[in-house]
């Protein structure tokens, strides 16, 4: 029996790595399963552990307020030296572009541990776009025994530099895994479904708006540090001219807790009461509510990674507020439009999706390229072809 452990911090690895927890564990006879969580991201890292049922190992609890990129590094780095030590794993299964991932990574390179790398291969090749993802990313890669790409197109950018092809796995993305298990649980349970709609409302947004008025909903999301100061001022106040140019349409906002995201939203709409009826400020939502509201959407804005693959799967048109994607499969199946920061841009597109019926079931039914939901399946089978 071998011993692998998944190591993550964030809420979207932990979302994304959740589904391959529970694929390994069902291979007991196979593998000894460990997870080890850092608390890069805290109390939505222990939101999702929650929902996926899913009991650390270890817990190396780094978050501490005002530290910066150089303090979680090192704290992951110097946690899973103790961690290793340990647990003495054969492998670390380390995920996407986070400060955990590429620390992570390192530190099982230094214990002399292959590491494989879930998501690999995504490339914008501009290293500070999106900062500091993209170099995370290619240091991660350049670390990792093995690879799973969830796309060909990821698979091709390891080959170009240098990655066995022995090494490489397409396998979708796991995301995808995670999305089908909680849209199935929300369909089949009307009681969960309920108890989302009572905490959105709670969070300040009633969806029986929708069912009752017939109303469309734009969901946005932002927390990208690129875009901090003008770049979200610029969609803030493209935020503003639709909601007012659209008063039939309903724009909802969770805000991320960074001040960075908040402060340009009080300089743009005031205080609580000053914003257009049809704009609300909600707080951010765990999982499984926001699951339940990006089902609801019309349109998704967004300068996330996940949510470009998510929302397809939903059937809905993403616009990313970035100038670059690591993920141009989904541009290329016209799943997803990048509009930047441009505020011009931003309030062209949104408008031409809520005019023209055309134009939104052109992306509305484009094909996700981001799988069939079975990755995890593909990785756990891949793994006991490296330890038979």
């Amino acid at each position: 029996m071998k011993n692998i452990m998944l190591v993550f911090g964030t809420r979207p690895e932990a979302i994304k790595m959740a589904p391959l927890v529970s694929a390994f564990r069902s291979h007991a006879d196979t593998f000894r399963t460990q997870v080890c969580v850092t608390g890069q991201h805290r109390e939505m890292l222990d939101q999702v552990l929650h929902i996926f049922d899913i009991r650390p190992d270890f817990d190396l609890d780094i978050m501490k307020q005002g530290q910066d990129l150089y303090d979680v590094t090192s704290r992951v780095l110097l946690g899973m030296r103790r961690v290793l030590a340990e647990a003495r794993p054969d492998a670390v299964l380390v995920h996407g572009d986070t400060t955990t991932s590429t620390a992570a990574a390192l530190a099982a390179f230094y214990a002399r541990t292959p590491v494989a790398h879930v998501e690999a291969g995504l490339r914008t090749h501009d290293i500070y776009s999106p900062w500091p993802e993209e170099m995370n990313r290619q240091l991660t890669g350049r670390i990792a025994t093995w690879h799973f790409a969830p796309t060909p197109l990821s698979r091709a950018n390891l080959m170009a530099e240098g990655v066995a092809g022995e090494n490489i796995a397409v396998t979708g993305n796991t995301v995808i895994d995670a999305l089908r298990s909680v849209t199935e649980r929300i369909g089949s349970d009307r009681e969960l479904a309920g108890a989302l709609a009572a905490e959105l409302h709670a969070a300040g947004y009633d969806t029986a708006r929708l069912d009752a008025t017939g109303r469309r909903l734009v969901l946005v999301t932002g927390h990208r540090r690129e875009n901090f100061g003008e770049g979200f001022l610029n969609i803030c106040n493209a935020l503003r001219d639709l909601a007012l140019r659209y008063p039939q349409v309903d724009f909802v906002y969770p805000l991320h807790l960074n001040p960075n995201v908040r402060r340009p939203v009080h300089e743009v709409f005031g205080g609580p009461g000053r914003q257009p009826g049809n704009v609300f400020f909600i707080e951010p939502l765990e999982y499984l509510s926001f699951v339940f509201l990006m089902e609801r959407a019309h349109i998704v804005l967004t300068d996330s990674g996940g949510i470009q693959e998510e929302a397809p799967g939903l059937g809905k048109p993403v616009l990313v507020m970035r100038d670059t994607t690591e993920r141009p499969e989904a541009l290329e199946a016209g799943t997803v439009r990048l509009v930047g920061t441009d505020y011009g841009k931003i309030t062209a597109e949104t408008a031409r999706l809520l005019d023209e019926p055309q134009a939104y079931a052109q992306m509305a039914h484009a094909t996700n390229p981001y799988g069939d939901g079975h990755a995890c399946r593909r990785i756990v089978e891949f793994m006991k072809k490296m330890f038979p």
